[in-house]
């Protein structure tokens, strides 16, 4: 999903109100944190791997456990 600049209006488009432009980019917003979490959980396990079966944790709390520390660093960065 590129985050450049929509392209300008094309005559053809009906345009929105304010208030209905304010709920996509809201909800666009809320998708993008979704996707970035998503990747970063991705790329923690391409770079550490999957824990060993013999730790006995099992792959959703890891999951669980990183993306919790991810919605906590978000909250952080709002918070600041």
């Amino acid at each position: 999903m590129s985050r450049q600049p929509a392209p300008a209006p094309v005559p053809d488009r009906q345009l929105l109100d304010e208030n209905a432009a304010a709920s996509i980019r809201a909800y666009a917003a809320e998708q993008h944190a979704k996707v970035d979490a998503l990747a970063s959980v991705l790329e923690g396990i391409a770079e550490h791997g999957y824990p060993a079966a013999e730790s006995g944790v099992l792959r959703e709390e890891a999951r669980g456990a990183h993306l919790e520390r991810l919605a906590d660093e978000q909250l952080s960065r709002r918070a600041a």
